[in-house]
């Protein structure tokens, strides 16, 4: 498949490996695409599976409707239900970066029948992210989300200098600068940055979200900027079937700087050996 529709929307969607291999889900973060897992879908794919990356709602340009409330929580989590059913995937591996490990717990907990796993990078589970927030230092680590949630002016500062100042936030956050350079193309398209920053502004609308009964591996990076250790630590508490945190000595970009690692764990989590 190159994609699916879901509500007059059209998601471009990578599909390789085996078409009878156990089917991962990739979902990817903010500000990347589809292309942040591209040095561990071949290590996935050597291992039998069959994976799907798809360029998520806002992202895609046909997938881009005009509206805040259209990048609701339970919107983009839909959209995931949408593609495992248009593969015709009973269950899935869930893999979910950032932005797209807030939709991955999400559908883990709301629709357990549809993951077989989740792998979460460089994302805590949404209740022990809010609970971090009131009892440690993640809410100054936070404090770029109340930004993104303003109209119009994240954008105008971001893509500054044709994406320049998008790009120079990026590295210093320890992404390399190639990769930085690339995201900042990306959202130099007409309407790109906008809406991937929509994930944001329609946070008040996202709800709460429970445990998750699915077996997870979280991956964090030591050195990630975003997460306090306390997000860390309450996430366990979140899960009541099989957990396994692993820290990496890392930052937040754990797809693009430790891919092995990511591999490695989803690999694990189908029960492929390595």
């Amino acid at each position: 498949m190159d994609g699916f529709s879901r509500d007059g929307l059209r998601f471009a969607t990578s599909d390789s490996g085996d078409p009878d291999g156990d089917v991962v889900v990739c979902l990817h973060g903010f500000p990347q695409g589809p292309e942040a897992y591209d040095a561990v879908v071949p290590r996935l794919t050597a291992g039998g599976l069959r994976v799907l990356v798809p360029e998520q709602r806002g992202y895609c340009p046909t997938a881009r409707p005009p509206r805040r409330g259209d990048y609701a929580l339970a919107e983009l989590v839909a959209d995931v239900v949408a593609l495992v059913d248009a593969a015709g995937a009973g269950r899935v591996h869930l893999v979910g970066h950032d932005w797209g490990g807030v939709v991955a717990w999400t559908v883990a907990a709301r629709h357990p029948t549809r993951v077989a796993s989740l792998t979460a990078l460089s994302q805590a589970h949404p209740a022990a992210f809010r609970a971090a927030v009131t009892t440690s230092s993640q809410a100054l680590r936070s404090t770029y989300v109340a930004f993104f949630q303003l109209p119009g002016v994240p954008e105008r500062v971001l893509l500054a200098g044709g994406g320049a100042v998008l790009a120079r936030s990026l590295r210093r956050t320890g992404l390399p600068a190639d990769l930085a350079a690339g995201y900042a193309r990306r959202h130099a398209q007409p309407g790109s940055l906008r809406a991937a920053l929509n994930w944001y502004r329609a946070l008040p609308r996202a709800g709460t979200v429970g445990p998750v009964e699915v077996p997870v591996t979280y991956l964090h990076g030591l050195a990630d900027p975003f997460y306090s250790r306390a997000a860390v630590a309450g996430t366990a508490a979140q899960v009541r079937g099989p957990y396994r945190e692993v820290a990496l000595p890392t930052g937040h970009w754990i797809p693009e700087l430790a891919p092995r690692a990511v591999a490695d764990a989803v690999l694990a989590a189908a029960g492929v050996r390595g």
